[in-house]
């Protein structure tokens, strides 16, 4: 089990290396089960033992999970990765080419709330592209069911609303 566990660390750190952005847990777990390469819950004793390493960092937004390598995780990955077989890397280059820009949306538009002091909801929108925040916006509502809507609708909204914020600004 030992090797086999390693080998689905390995795919965990390519993948995160294939990509400008975090991955969440659900992207990461989708390919590699998807595929059949394991089990859901290898895949979590993988996420776990390489935070534990600190190979892999996470963020955690609502309830989703994002992960990018570190450069420990980065290293690691230039000592060891020639232990994934030419295939597994051409499953991984194929799923990130057929799916990247949905997962980089899925990233990299990012919504949660807290409560504010005058007992409403602060809801923080943001998109990012790699390191560079291209609108952070904080709208505050007066439940939690308006804040859980907005962050709901954020994603598929974000890009709309930033174009019509810059052309009433330009």
């Amino acid at each position: 089990m030992s090797d086999a566990l390693t080998l689905y660390k390995l795919i965990i750190l390519y993948m995160l290396r294939k990509v400008t952005f975090p991955l969440t847990n659900a992207q990461i777990t989708e390919f590699i089960v998807g595929k059949d390469y394991t089990d859901y819950f290898h895949v979590q004793e993988a996420v776990n033992d390489l935070l534990e390493a600190n190979l892999i960092t996470s963020e955690r937004i609502r309830n989703t999970s994002q992960y990018q390598a570190t450069l420990d995780g980065e290293r690691t990955l230039e000592y060891f990765g020639n232990s994934i077989s030419d295939a597994i890397k051409a499953d991984i280059d194929e799923y990130m080419k057929a799916n990247a820009f949905e997962m980089r949306n899925e990233s990299c538009t990012r919504a949660d709330y807290d409560r504010t002091e005058s007992k409403e909801y602060a809801v923080h929108c943001r998109v990012q592209e790699g390191s560079e925040t291209v609108i952070d916006l904080t709208i505050n509502v007066p439940t939690e069911e308006e804040a859980e809507k907005v962050c709901s609708h954020w994603p598929e909204k974000s890009q709309e609303i930033y174009m019509d914020i810059m052309n009433k600004l330009l």
